[in-house]
């Protein structure tokens, strides 16, 4: 009994000692497992791939007979060593590495019998690498749990990956969030603003629609800015003002300080401040037709206002085209009838066509012809001599002719007037005017224009030239004129001077022109040489060769008074000069 014990314990004693070794590798299993699952944790709670990958590496001498050679992250898409000072990392390791091109594979390692490069790979791809070394080659259950190892590694390093691909989507979308929240601001201010320009378009496309003209303009520009508006022309002239504080009496402006500023807000796109005042042009086309501007003391105008101001000065120079087109298609219609009525026109059609044009050609007419010797008769002298007669109340109808303006002006005009308001206007007296009979209907317009440039023509040949001159005040020269055949008229005054202006000729001598101021000095001696500019004796001289040439006696009245017209007949009819339609 006792020797089949022992023979039992002996057998049993043989077979633990025949299962110790694998006894052995299954406790060496469960503590690298144990290892692993404790790597797993503590890489879990990593956030940055060096130290995930530094883990691992501390972690492959416990699962193997191995030893971490060298360590891979990859960076920007490319592998990079981590640590960089790995033990068994070298300029061929990392070639034989990149060469795998993401797959596992055998390398050559200094010092170690088998060498081996572990792919790091996540669901995004590859991670990195981590190349072991050994003496020989691991066995299975080895190779295993470093395969473990390297897929725990690669998770982990997944996870960082995506965690920071996360935390850079929040901010991204935390950014776009902020974007768009900028973005919907933006859109409802611009909305607001829209509505705003929408305000201000419907505003002045009312006024335009109604035909509001420039007060309403202003009116519209002073509601929506809540700002006095004003409007003026080019010159200061008040046209318009919406709002309180209307200066009593309007403070004209210095007209040099008025251009200066109107070339500074002209060189400008955009409206300019001028002390108190935010002003912009009207000029189409770059001329400028008017002036617009809100005061504004405080400077409390903001880019609303300033948009409203912008776009009413648009609709001011809209406007302002408009009634200059509507003024020159008027007044082409005017210069065509007062052609017609000064070359002739049935009356009927005289009068339907004025009344066409605003203007009454019943009743008593003038014709009136003004010439300015320093100033063409364009169109801006036009417009002066209209803007005198308006302002005299005077109602006309003009063209030019020539060198000259002609108005049909209905009644007289007041003698003198009309020169002295168009001498202010011109800045010049150096002017006349004619003043032609009455007409009393259109057939008599062609006889008065005639009228009117025989008395133009007598202001111009007399001693004073400039000035006014009525037909009707002529006296004898109404029966002069230098576009009638008056024949008996021309050789009367042949019969009486024709022996002086013979001589006069010859030698070059101004005996006529000596005695027509003689007499129109009233044989005054002192006044007559001093107009000539010539000594009294020298005028004594030429009076008595006058005598002796002309075998008349200067002391006989009946002389005296046919010599004076022959005078005044040459000034009007043979000298060089005269006024032409």
């Amino acid at each position: 009994m006792r020797c089949s014990d022992e023979v039992i314990a002996a057998d049993t004693n043989r077979d633990v000692q025949q299962a110790q070794p694998a006894l052995d590798l299954d406790r060496q299993v469960v503590r690298s497992w144990d290892s692993l699952l404790t790597l797993s944790g503590a890489m879990s709670g990593c956030e940055e791939e060096s130290e995930i990958l530094h883990l691992a590496m501390a972690r492959v001498a416990s699962v193997s007979p191995c030893s971490a050679e060298a360590g891979y992250l990859l960076v920007d898409q490319h592998l990079t060593r981590s640590p960089a000072d790995s033990p068994g990392a070298t300029a061929a390791v990392d070639r034989q590495v990149r060469e795998l091109v993401e797959q596992d594979g055998p390398v050559a390692l200094s010092g170690s019998a088998w060498g081996w490069a572990f792919a790091l790979r996540g669901l995004g791809g590859l991670c990195g690498y981590l190349v072991v070394g050994a003496r020989s080659r691991p066995s299975k259950e080895e190779t295993f749990l470093l395969t473990v190892l390297v897929q725990q590694a690669a998770a982990a390093l997944a996870g960082v990956a995506a965690r920071r691909r996360e935390r850079a989507d929040a901010v991204e979308l935390r950014r776009l969030g902020d974007e768009l929240a900028v973005k919907r601001e933006q859109l409802s201010t611009s909305v607001s603003d829209l509505e705003r320009q929408r305000g201000v378009h419907d505003a002045l496309a009312q006024v335009a629609a109604l035909e509001g003209g420039e007060s309403g303009i202003a009116r519209a520009l002073h509601v929506i800015t809540g700002l006095p508006a004003v409007i003026e022309d080019r010159f200061g002239n008040l046209k318009a003002w919406a709002g309180p504080g209307r200066p009593d009496p309007y403070p004209k402006a210095d007209p040099a300080r008025r251009e200066e500023m109107l070339q500074q807000v002209a060189r400008r796109l955009e409206p300019v401040r001028v002390r108190e005042r935010l002003i912009a042009l009207a000029q189409p086309r770059g001329e400028v037709l008017g002036v617009l501007a809100l005061v504004d003391p405080d400077g409390t105008a903001d880019e609303h206002t300033v948009f409203a101001l912008q776009h009413a000065a648009t609709s001011l120079a809209l406007e302002l085209t408009h009634l200059r087109n509507l003024a020159e298609v008027e007044l082409r219609l005017r210069r065509d009838l007062v052609d017609d009525l000064l070359a002739g026109t049935d009356d009927a059609s005289a009068y339907a066509r004025s009344e066409a044009v605003g203007h009454d050609l019943h009743g008593p007419h003038h014709v009136v012809a003004v010439q300015w010797l320093d100033r063409t008769a364009d169109d801006s002298f036009v417009r002066a001599v209209d803007r005198s007669a308006s302002g005299l109340g005077i109602r006309s109808l003009l063209t030019r002719r020539s060198n000259m303006v002609v108005l049909v002006t209905q009644g007289s005009p007041q003698d003198g007037a009309l020169y002295s308001a168009l001498t202010r206007e011109a800045g010049t007296a150096a002017g006349a005017i004619g003043v032609g009979g009455r007409c009393d209907a259109p057939g008599d317009m062609p006889r008065s224009y005639q009228q009117a440039l025989r008395a133009l023509e007598v202001r111009r040949r007399s001693r004073e030239t400039y000035g006014t001159t009525s037909f009707d005040d002529l006296g004898l020269y109404r029966l002069l004129g230098p576009r009638n055949d008056y024949q008996e008229v021309q050789e009367f005054a042949r019969h009486w001077l024709g022996r002086l202006l013979d001589y006069d000729a010859l030698h070059c001598t101004a005996l006529v022109e000596t005695l027509s101021q003689y007499f129109e000095c009233g044989g005054n001696y002192d006044e007559t040489a001093e107009a000539l500019a010539i000594h009294r004796s020298t005028l004594r001289y030429r009076l008595q060769r006058i005598r002796e040439i002309s075998g008349t006696d200067l002391a006989d009245v009946d002389s005296r008074l046919n010599l004076h017209v022959a005078t005044r007949i040459w000034n009007v009819m043979q000298r060089p000069g005269a006024v032409t339609s």
